[in-house]
Formats: structure tokens, sequence, C-alpha cells
């Protein structure tokens, strides 16, 4: 058994909170992100925050070291595009492979300082989860509303762009592969098999997949139009370490979605909500106390296994949800009887 499979079976583990939210506090200027390497790039990179990596890595490593010390055993990369197809849109394609590297060093530096200082002592381990974004381009649906058929990016495109993230995860060292804020199932599929193929052809490399999908609206349905259990069933193949949700909704409008996972999945349940829904500004105003209350109730309901912030969630937010859910016994899987031979 893995040690975060033992951690599992013993207490509910917490990943890390919004990784832009972050960053946008320290009002990064377009020459922050240039930095000195990319100081005469051709075009805007402010926004790529995933080249921070590269050019502010102290300050990824900083946000990295809150959500540690705020109590999070799950750390994220800083990689939610760092594909070639996302980073198409600065013309930094070419960067995919060095980003993701880049970023699983800053995780891995941060929770290694952290585990040798004062604050982590009595800490044994943290996990760096590799993050696999959605892309910016989707297979299930047409860019063009008078072109229902066009897709502006292939099947074997988006399985090429998601190996070549996941070579440079593992090659760097990640613990864990996260595929997040599925709204496409077809997309995630295809990081599904570009990881599996990816295990099969280099023997001693595989990991334990994360799967976490988005319900977009009270519809229930995901992006591209999958109901929950569709969306399970879709994805379940993968034999992930976990399931869960993320992104789009608050906590108040997830818990009906996560109390559905928790009785159809077979596998770890996680979901990491925003900090409630954005205001007219985008922002988010929901207190950490609010988020840590609600997951709570989900912890002592046992719907789920890992919990964590998305949007608008912070290092006081993710302190709240650790405090809450410390003393509550993680969800029990269920047996699930094989009905096909």
């Amino acid at each position: 058994m893995s040690a975060i499979r033992d951690l599992l079976n013993k207490r509910i583990l917490v990943l890390d909170g919004a990784m832009g939210t972050m960053i946008q506090r320290y009002k990064l200027t377009e020459a922050d992100y240039r930095g000195d390497r990319f100081k005469d790039w051709h075009s805007d990179v402010k926004g790529n925050n995933d080249l921070l990596s590269i050019t502010q890595p102290d300050i990824i490593k900083a946000i990295h070291k809150e959500y540690l010390q705020a109590g999070s055993d799950i750390i994220e990369t800083n990689t939610f595009s760092s594909t070639s197809i996302a980073q198409a849109d600065y013309d930094m394609q070419s960067l995919a492979h060095e980003l993701n590297v880049a970023s699983v060093k800053c995780a891995r530096e941060a929770i290694d300082e952290f585990l040798a200082s004062p604050a982590g002592e009595g800490r044994e381990m943290a996990f760096v989860a590799g993050a696999i974004g959605p892309l910016n381009k989707t297979l299930s649906l047409s860019p063009d509303v008078n072109n229902p058929g066009y897709r502006a990016v292939t099947f074997d495109e988006v399985v090429a762009a998601y190996t070549e993230q996941i070579h440079a995860l593992i090659e760097a060292g990640t613990d864990i592969l996260l595929i997040e804020t599925i709204f496409d199932t077809l997309n995630a599929k295809a990081a599904i098999f570009a990881a599996k193929k990816y295990f099969r052809d280099h023997p001693g490399t595989e990991k334990d997949i994360m799967i976490s999908g988005t319900i977009t609206d009270a519809s229930g349905r995901t992006l591209s139009g999958q109901t929950l259990e569709a969306f399970y069933i879709s994805v379940a193949h993968a034999n992930p370490l976990s399931i869960g949700l993320n992104c789009a909704l608050g906590a108040k409008d997830m818990r009906a979605h996560v109390e559905e996972l928790s009785q159809i999945s077979s596998c770890y349940v996680s979901a990491y909500p925003n900090a409630g829904l954005p205001n007219a500004m985008g922002e988010y105003d929901e207190e950490p106390t609010e988020t840590a209350a609600f997951l709570d109730d989900w912890a002592k309901q046992g719907f789920v296994n890992i919990v964590g912030g998305c949007c608008g969630t912070t290092p006081d937010h993710i302190r709240e949800i650790s405090r809450a859910v410390k003393s509550i016994k993680p969800r029990v899987l269920p047996i699930v009887e094989e009905v096909l031979n």
C-alpha cells in the first residue's frame, strides 16, 4: 500500500487552496512576470501564472509554504496551464516541459524546507500533486456556433500535449497526478489515456491518479452535458486514487453533488469548492470559518476523504478546514460487488 493510501485509511487529508488568488495578492507587474529571462519576449505574459515558477520561484515556494503551515497534506504544482496547447496563448508552447519541471521543484523544495523547519515539527510527510488542467480547447464542443461539428483540436493532439506534461511531472518527482477542473470528460479521457500509456511505456513510473470534475450550474451537469453519475462511470475505469469535485460552485451549492458522489464512488472522494460564488467584482467573499463549516458537515456525514479549496480560498481557509476535519473519521470505502466477468 502506498504511503498516501495508508494515510487516507486513517484520516481525512487536506489539499491546499487557490494558487491564483494568492498570486494576485502580490500585485505583480508585466515586468515581474517576465523576469530577466523574458524581458524582451514579443508578447504580453502577465497572467501566465505558471511562468512564475521560472521567473519568480521564491513567490511560488512561499505560497506553497503558507499552505503547508496551514495544514495542507497535498500541495498542487503550479502547472494548471503547463501544456503546449495552453501555453500557445503566449507563444510559449516550447516551455511546457520546463514549466512542469520548475513547478515540481518549487513544490518539492517547499515541502522539504517546511518539514525541516520548526513549523513542520511533528509532520511526517506531505505530497506533491502534479496539477493537470482541463485545457483552453475542448474535444466535445465546437468553438464556432455556426459549425457545431468543428473542433479546434484533435484527440491525438490533446494526448500528445498531456503526455509531454505527464512525462515532465513524473521526471521531476511528483507523487501524484491530479487531473482537475474537468468540464469536458473527453479531455479528461485523453489525459487518463496519456498517463496510462506513459506508465506502460515506462515501467516503474506509475503514480496514483486523482480525478476532479466540475459541475457548472444548478443542473448538476458538467459543461459538456454529463450528469455526475455519468461522469463518474466515464472515468472510473482509470482506477483512480480519488474522484471528486472542485471549482465553479461554492460549498453550499456543491453539497448535494458531493453527497451523491460519496454514495456511488468505489474510491476515495475529494472535494475542494470555491470560497462561495464571486461577487459583482469577480471576488470571493466567503469567510474561512464559513467554508470550513460546510466541509465540517460533509466530513461528519461521511462524504469525504480529501478536502481543500479552489478559487478564492487562502491559507486562512485551509487552516480552518484543517482544524474542522482533524478529528473526524474519513469516509469508509464501500465494498463494490463485481457484476461483470
